[in-house]
């Protein structure tokens, strides 16, 4: 968009400026372009011009302050950039706390060896426990799977599995699988914690 600019005969800048002059010392005075392209001055910004750029003037003309105006996508730009910015001072800190406290819980690459061998035994002797479970419940599954004859203690005749005693043995086994894979996920996910926290601590350390 061009822009104009209006022009006063001497008479009318002498006018302006002496008004501006003779202002109380508290009094603004703002510019502002409309959308001719004409320049407007006043102590107030009428409420039509208010999304538009506008600079404020003293007492004595000269400019103190120049208020861009931002469209909605520079807006959004923006805070997006803010707000990454805020992200990215969130993430330093963190970095920051995590090396001080790497730093401070071992003395040696060994420390944080022994560390994840203690950690890693509790996780082992779990997932034994749930082997040795879900051995158990796949055995009982296959028996009622083959419907076989089981003493039944009142009269001592067979009992046959029932449709629903097979569904409920099926999802005793699916959820016992469900808590071995979550031990076996944790087991992973240690080893490269400590896999992470040797090689940081020699980057922080040099040993």
């Amino acid at each position: 968009m061009s822009f104009k600019t209006i022009y006063y005969n001497k008479p009318a800048l002498a006018l302006l400026i002496g008004l501006t002059l003779s202002a109380p010392a508290a009094a603004k005075t703002y510019k502002w372009v409309d959308d001719k392209g004409i320049t407007h001055y006043g102590e107030t910004i009428p409420p039509e011009y208010a999304n538009k750029d506008r600079t404020l003037l003293n007492k004595s003309g000269i400019v103190v302050k120049t208020q861009e105006v931002l469209t909605a996508d520079e807006r959004r730009a923006k805070e997006a950039a803010e707000a990454k910015g805020r992200s990215d001072e969130a993430i330093a800190r963190d970095l920051k706390r995590r090396d001080k406290s790497l730093i401070d819980s071992y003395n040696s690459v060994e420390e944080i060896e022994l560390s994840r061998t203690r950690n890693l035994q509790q996780v082992d002797a779990r997932i034994n426990s749930i082997n040795a479970q879900l051995k158990m419940d796949n055995n009982n599954l296959i028996s009622l799977q083959k419907n076989t004859a089981t003493p039944n203690s009142a009269d001592g005749k067979a009992h046959v599995a029932t449709a629903d005693e097979i569904r409920e043995a099926q999802a005793r086994v699916q959820q016992t699988q469900q808590d071995l894979d979550k031990y076996k996920a944790e087991k992973l996910s240690i080893n490269a914690r400590y896999d992470a926290d040797k090689v940081r601590y020699k980057e922080l350390t040099g040993k």
